[in-house]
């Protein structure tokens, strides 16, 4: 019998990182003789516990994942107690706090190393140290970007070539470049609108400090055993091949993660604020393809003004939706008068956290608006349906021309600028109202639709044994064994 691998994830402390390595480690710990240790605080790990839950019901599995806590220095970083991922955290002047704490990091978990004994771990790239403290103990460290591939290409060609200086384009900011030696049969523009302010500040200092922890996070990855990423590598395949003949990154592509639950729609509910029933009783009454998705994930917020342009845009669609709102308010006064009156039965507000798999999954959903984050791109993509895209801030413009330009399955709202904290684009109601109606009844709606089907099939294809994704994460397993394998004495 193989020899037990156990493996010790340690996801940065984000939603957006540590259901899908909850997931990743629900994946490996399906295979036989692997185990999996998930590294987490103690205000995030019920998170981690609820993901794990909703990972199928097979209690082998379950015994093979335990989640281990750290203590999160909020004191020592200037952080009120509490602050243990970036949603808690109160103003945007102390993400840097939270940054600093998270670098604190490393001493605690090169004690849980000690502990643990694990044969590899996996992390999270804004752990850059994580590749030091795997080499402390001899074993190998895997890096988790939490994005796909081709926003990895897109970003390092940018940082590379510098298109986007203002000695290389014309005039103004919101002037297309081309994102140079980027594979593909289509040459892919960006603006500098459209990136971080990190990359196109003309602030040295602050430039200096960010190229800093980009350069970091890059020798950390290039030192590392390799790289894992959520995604399928029939989606990305040029850019797949390019990440690794020309970057010379080896990675294994071991997703869609959020497929690891099998479609149970009881596992996929309990990821919503709502109740299970009177969401799907709903979207049970719905005709097919007939409802638009809207969330925006867990981290933007938008102004009351554009809060109300999209009511205004919804309404004037036609279409029935669900709206996912990170208000809890109860005075809606960014709602325009008598919406909710007059959507009662066309439409359903939920306010908080939604269960965002069931939702895309359930036959009744035709399109969804969305921020473009890589998760809610995978799991449009899985299943099936549609994108008007919506970037905000993150790698989420990159998603959104993989989206749009390459695989052609949505339009974009028109959003041009990145934005840090919140998205504040002026969006007007018709820019909304023609986006929606573009992928859900236009005449193009049937070919986005259908090449979105397309692609979920192959994605499903992709998990099931012997799709590209088993055996990617088969081939990372025997590799890890053999890495990790005692030497042999000599006779």
């Amino acid at each position: 019998m193989d020899q037990e691998l156990h493996i010790l994830f340690f996801p940065f402390l984000g939603h957006g990182h540590m259901i899908p390595m909850s997931d990743m480690a629900t994946l490996f710990a399906t295979r036989r003789g692997v185990r999996a240790t998930i590294v987490t605080t103690p205000l995030n790990a019920p998170t981690i516990s609820r993901t794990i839950q909703e990972g199928g019901e097979d209690e082998g599995t379950h015994a093979n994942i335990q989640i281990r806590t750290i203590k999160f220095p909020c004191a020592e970083a200037g952080l009120p107690e509490g602050c243990e991922n970036p949603d808690l955290v109160p103003s945007s002047a102390m993400i840097p706090n939270f940054l600093k704490a998270t670098t604190m990091l490393q001493g605690p978990l090169e004690h849980l190393l000690l502990q643990e004994h694990p044969d590899c771990l996996i992390a999270s790239a804004f752990f850059p140290w994580a590749t030091d403290s795997a080499a402390k103990f001899n074993i190998p460290r895997i890096v988790f970007h939490g994005t796909g591939v081709f926003s990895l290409c897109a970003a390092e060609c940018i940082r590379l070539y510098e298109p986007h200086k203002k000695e290389n384009i014309v005039s103004s900011d919101s002037e297309p470049f081309v994102i140079p030696h980027l594979p593909g049969a289509k040459e892919i523009t960006m603006t500098r609108n459209a990136l971080p302010d990190y990359v196109k500040s003309d602030d040295e200092e602050a430039e200096s400090s960010r190229s800093r922890i980009v350069k970091a996070i890059k020798e950390s990855e290039v030192t590392s055993f390799g790289v894992v990423v959520n995604s399928f590598y029939e989606l990305e395949q040029i850019y797949a091949d390019y990440y690794d003949e020309v970057q010379g990154r080896k990675a294994w592509y071991i997703g869609p993660v959020s497929l690891c639950r099998g479609g149970e729609d009881k596992h996929k509910a309990k990821r919503g604020s709502m109740k299970e029933g009177v969401l799907l009783k709903w979207l049970d009454s719905q005709k097919p393809k007939s409802v638009v998705y809207v969330c925006f994930g867990s981290m933007t917020n938008f102004s009351e003004t554009q809060l109300k342009e999209i009511a205004t845009g919804l309404e004037a669609s036609g279409q029935q939706f669900i709206w996912v709102v990170r208000r809890t308010d109860q005075v809606q006064e960014w709602l325009p008068e008598g919406f909710e009156r007059r959507m009662e039965g066309r439409g359903v507000i939920i306010r908080g956290w939604a269960p965002q798999v069931l939702i895309l999954d359930h036959e009744a959903v035709g399109g969804f608006v969305t921020h473009c984050g890589w998760n809610s791109t995978l799991e449009a993509v899985s299943a099936g349906v549609p994108m008007v895209t919506w970037p905000v801030s993150a790698e989420q413009f990159y998603n959104e021309k993989l989206v749009t330009d390459i695989l052609e399955i949505g339009v974009p709202v028109g959003v041009k600028k990145w934005a840090r904290v919140v998205g504040d684009d002026s969006i007007t109601s018709s820019a909304v109202e023609r986006a929606i109606n573009r992928i859900m009844v236009q005449e193009e709606a049937e070919s986005f639709r259908n090449r979105a089907h397309k692609l979920a099939q192959v994605a499903r294809t992709a998990v099931q044994d012997n799709g590209s994704s088993h055996s990617h994460l088969t081939a990372l397993i025997q590799q890890l064994r053999f890495a990790t394998m005692p030497a042999f004495a000599l006779p």
